[in-house]
């Protein structure tokens, strides 16, 4: 799909000089195949007139993972139309794929084959989906992208009647899962599971949760079970994207009833997070959990995938000098991180949807980019530059001590967030 590379030949060529005159040749070619990666190589547009965006290896559209990877070329898309073009037809995707299943983390090209993706698993089944298990964040992504796209490009054509529908099956949805044990119909089981975090417990229920004003997410943005179900990073993405929400309904569809009750979900989510999200920390004082279930158990750590705590200032919950947010940085990048991983040539948060003593990159680009410390952002892109094993490219996950040892070869995601890195480091909008 080369042929939208001309579509960026100016970016690509404006950035590579810059870095060249910042002594920083070592990151060009990196930056020149990870920067177009997305258009290139993952982006479709299909005959409905819409673009079908898979993550790379996997031939699906996660809708988390879709929107992240366009996310850099919004300031491209200002200016131009044909990748303006582009990304509102991605867009516009999501209202058609949303009212099949709001459920659903991952998307097939069209509803023709009922036996592609996970087809196996126990719960409600349509032939659209590649995967259902539900994840907040990614409903929490379709709103983002929207609002961010009309911020930057002024369009408003993909804010239609269908995306009006999106965003009330969404609230509907979240409104349905602040009661989850009472009113949710959503269970979800996979026999025969390869990891025990494939799968929900109790009967695909998951585990028992508390009211607390939040709305409950079966899994991770690794696509991994959660052990307590109010996922405090998603939850945080909740209250951003819900007042985009509330902008869009205002301005857009002159509907103050929507935004009205958008600002309600909101806040009840918010003061959710601020009375239950919150951990007395022995060493590091009041810090963020990463997930709570509202009954007095906390899980500690931080997830390498977006959002997760570490990306607080990135999705736009708080600023990156917030108390609060700056104790639980210095937990989540500590060995107190059952997370954490320190090798000889990696240092960084990994996942347990990968190995043990695994960095991942996209982890990396995040301390990178909620930093305003020149030395950290550039000892981070020195540990990029010295892990991708020859490839150019980034990867899922990498060996902290052995970067010839990594997962996946073509994670798209993971190019568009490190592209973004190098365009602030040497000084573009991003």
């Amino acid at each position: 799909m080369s042929e939208f590379r001309h579509i960026l030949k100016g970016t690509i060529e404006a950035v590579t000089a810059r870095l060249h005159e910042m002594g920083r040749d070592d990151l060009v070619k990196l930056f020149e195949n990870c920067y177009p990666n997305t258009l290139e190589t993952t982006t479709k547009i299909l005959e409905d007139n819409s673009a079908f965006v898979i993550t790379g290896d996997i031939h699906a559209m996660w809708l988390r993972d879709s929107a992240a990877q366009v996310h850099h070329y919004l300031p491209v898309a200002r200016e131009n139309k044909e990748l303006a073009d582009i990304i509102e037809k991605m867009i516009k995707r999501y209202s058609i794929y949303l009212p099949h299943d709001p459920y659903a983390n991952a998307f097939n090209e069209n509803g023709n084959d009922p036996k592609r993706g996970h087809y196996d698993d126990i719960t409600y089944r349509s032939p659209w989906v590649w995967e259902r298990k539900y994840e907040v964040d990614s409903l929490c992504s379709v709103i983002q992208i929207a609002y961010k796209f009309w911020k930057y490009t002024g369009r408003t054509g993909h804010l239609d009647d269908g995306f009006k529908n999106s965003a009330n099956i969404i609230l509907n949805l979240w409104e349905t899962e602040q009661y989850h044990a009472e009113k949710s119909p959503y269970t979800f089981e996979r026999p025969n599971p390869y990891k025990p975090s494939d799968t929900m417990t109790r009967g695909g229920k998951g585990e028992p949760v508390g009211y607390t004003g939040m709305t409950w997410s079966a899994f991770r943005p690794s696509d991994d079970a959660c052990i307590y179900n109010y996922l405090i990073p998603s939850e945080m993405f909740a209250v951003v994207v819900l007042g985009y929400l509330a902008e869009i309904a205002r301005v857009i569809y002159k509907d103050e009833a929507l935004a009205a009750r958008a600002e309600k979900l909101r806040g009840e989510i918010d003061e959710g997070i601020k009375k239950f999200g919150i951990y007395d920390h022995p060493k590091y004082g009041k810090i963020y959990a990463y997930e709570t279930d509202g009954l007095g158990h906390y899980n500690l750590m931080d997830d390498a995938n977006v959002p997760s705590l570490l990306s607080m200032p990135y999705i736009g919950y708080c600023s990156a000098d917030d108390e609060i947010y700056q104790n639980t940085r210095k937990f989540i990048l500590s060995s107190d991180n059952p997370y954490y991983y320190s090798g000889k040539v990696l240092h960084g948060i990994g996942s347990p949807h990968t190995d043990k003593g695994c960095v991942w990159p996209i982890a990396l680009v995040l301390q990178g980019l909620t930093s305003n410390d020149k030395k950290e952002v550039e000892e981070i892109l020195e540990m990029l530059v010295n892990s991708h094993a020859g490839t150019y490219f980034m990867h899922e996950s990498i060996d902290a001590d052995n970067p010839e040892r990594f997962s996946r070869t073509w994670f798209a995601w993971a190019n568009s967030i490190f592209s973004e890195l190098v365009l602030k480091y040497a000084g573009f909008e991003i």
